[in-house]
């Protein structure tokens, strides 16, 4: 929780109550069902909490905006994201049913009135989003196909309407064919060890007139 109280001190006290509620939620559920490694549960604010707001330090999602969460497994990015953003609106989509049993647990525990889940495949979610958001899932070509039509055209943040999607590693050969692409390194916003070769990729949906 230190960590987030570092590079997010403005939160209110609900928001801190709903992030330490996080980890008790986690613990308790990835016991019944694995979802995160046990390396990971013991550090789920610096590898899964902090990781996810990665993307609220690119861009501050407004109230009403509406952000699909893809292959959102555990509930990462989105049910972080969802607590920093209560006016937002969050889809989180997974196509594994035992992944989305414990994001709905959670979410129910956290009493996140701003989420709405499915377990589906996303090709299979109607409707159009802001930002479509997501953990290394699959290759951006891949992901750009799935999300294909999902974005909504009218761009009301500073960034305009896209994906933002969490990686790490070397992207040169992944983004040689998305020009318009910004990568966005995470230890410019986080000066823990982890976070060294992580980064936001944003990336912009152009629209043919």
């Amino acid at each position: 929780m230190e960590l987030i109280k570092k590079y997010f001190p403005n939160l209110t006290d609900d928001q801190y109550t709903k992030f330490e509620q996080m980890e008790g939620l986690y613990k308790d559920w990835n016991l019944k069902i694995n979802v995160v490694s046990r390396k990971d549960i013991d550090e789920i604010y610096l590898r899964h909490v902090l990781h996810s707001l990665g993307i609220a330090k690119i861009q501050e999602f407004k109230a009403g905006a509406k952000i699909l969460d893809v292959g959102t497994g555990g509930g990462f990015p989105g049910i972080p994201l969802a607590i920093l953003f209560p006016e937002t609106k969050f889809h989180l989509v997974d196509s594994i049913g035992k992944k989305m049993k414990v994001v709905n647990e959670v979410v129910e525990g956290l009493n996140l009135t701003n989420v709405k889940t499915t377990n589906a495949r996303v090709e299979e979610i109607s409707g159009t989003y802001d930002f479509i958001v997501s953990r290394a899932v699959a290759a951006m070509p891949t992901f750009v196909h799935w999300t294909k039509g999902k974005i909504a055209k009218k761009s009301e943040h500073e960034l305009k309407n896209g994906i933002l999607y969490l990686k790490g590693g070397d992207l040169s050969e992944e983004l040689k064919d998305y020009p318009k692409a910004t990568i966005y390194n995470l230890p410019d916003y986080f000066e823990e060890e982890f976070f060294d070769t992580k980064k936001v990729v944003y990336l912009p949906l152009k629209y043919k007139p």
